[in-house]
């Protein structure tokens, strides 16, 4: 994977979110965040959500840490928005993911969802030092983008919040 120390602006979604844990994202029966991004993606959920900032951008974050990545979290999938007016709030979740400083981490293409575990593979298994920062465990975030449209040749960017 390549990698790139970059700062981001704030940036509000509005989307789909699921609690979990990385234990019971490895049992296919306890599972949560495969069916939900297969109902954003089935349904066209994308195509429901107003003033969509980056149309065809689907933002994909780690938030609400219970403490690392062995605790709990909350799974968002959605867009990033313009404007808040017309949002279906009762439908949708809205989420801030604040200014901050982040390690950029672009994979290699390959199929999905391999692609993805793969490259969460290797963040799990890095130090500090790899990261440039200590890691702040607050909203980290999978970037799909039109290089996540051929499910048998995807890239996608991870971002991982870091403390300078």
């Amino acid at each position: 994977m390549r990698k790139q120390k970059t700062q981001l602006p704030k940036i509000t979604l509005v989307g789909l979110t699921t609690r979990t844990n990385n234990k019971n994202e490895m049992n296919p029966r306890t599972s949560k965040i495969g069916a939900l991004a297969g109902l954003y993606w089935g349904n066209q959920v994308a195509n429901s959500i107003q003033h969509r900032a980056k149309p065809e951008v689907t933002y994909a974050v780690y938030t609400d840490f219970e403490s690392n990545e062995h605790g709990d979290y909350t799974y968002f999938i959605g867009e990033a928005i313009d404007s808040l007016q017309d949002q279906d709030l009762e439908k949708f979740k809205t989420m801030t993911i604040q200014a901050s400083n982040y390690q950029k981490f672009t994979t290699e293409s390959g199929k999905m969802p391999e692609v993805v575990i793969s490259a969460w593979q290797e963040v799990w298994a890095m130090k500090e030092n790899d990261f440039g920062g200590k890691r702040k465990y607050v909203a980290d975030f999978e970037v799909y983008d039109e290089r996540a449209i051929d499910p048998n040749n995807t890239v996608i960017d991870i971002y991982i919040g870091i403390e300078e």
